[in-house]
């Protein structure tokens, strides 16, 4: 399976753009990590700015490659993957994003639809424990921080609510947010760490198999 995290220059689909495609082959551990600039006439949101800690002018750098050749680079390293299924935290956003810019460039799509939905996993679990979702307002609260801290790791990067800006920490990074969902998705499904860099972190015993 691929973890998959892109970030983008906002949240609306037709209007903006990515800028930046990370991915994680579960099976062969290797990884993707490339950037581009966003089209001429992509919108950028300011909150995406503060997260990523990029600017304007470094979203449209005429130097980089543009956001067609990104995802034709991706997609070729998505070929050589052995299972094409994604997981991610938000597959309303990330798959869709990257289907909308694939038909935009008539490009052939190497993934298939289903998708396995991190969000959904870790509300399933948090039930399984607490005999209760996880509700925040109207609305489910399992955002990828919540999935971090029920997964025992703390959340080290810059957070944003209702555009504004509620603690500093390190700027959103596709790659350190796909490692960190492969992370989680490994702790609740099989309660062991994936990666050195976060074992420092235990995992709670709730999830120990």
């Amino acid at each position: 399976m691929i973890v998959l995290d892109i970030e983008m220059s906002g949240l609306d689909l037709e209007k903006c753009g990515i800028w930046q495609i990370a991915a994680f082959d579960m099976e062969t551990r290797k990884e993707f990590l490339d950037e581009a600039r966003i089209d001429d006439k992509d919108l950028i949101i300011r909150e995406v700015l503060i997260v990523t800690g990029k600017t304007e002018k470094e979203l449209r750098d005429k130097n980089k490659q543009t956001q067609k050749q990104l995802i034709e680079k991706f997609f070729k390293w998505i070929e050589k993957r052995k299972l094409k299924t994604f997981v991610c935290q938000n597959p309303n956003f990330d798959v869709a994003f990257l289907t909308i810019k694939a038909n935009k460039y008539g490009l052939k799509i190497p993934f298939h639809y289903r998708v396995f939905d991190l969000h959904s996993i870790a509300q399933i679990i948090y039930y399984q424990k607490n005999k209760k979702f996880l509700i925040e307002e109207d609305h489910s609260g399992m955002s990828l921080r919540n999935i971090l801290e029920m997964c025992g790791i703390k959340d080290e990067r810059v957070l944003l609510k209702d555009g504004k800006l509620i603690k500093q920490g390190k700027p959103h990074n596709a790659l350190e947010d796909a490692k960190l969902e492969a992370e989680c998705f490994s702790r609740l499904l099989n309660g062991k760490n994936l990666f050195p860099e976060y074992a420092k972190f235990k995992i709670p015993d709730y999830l120990k198999k």
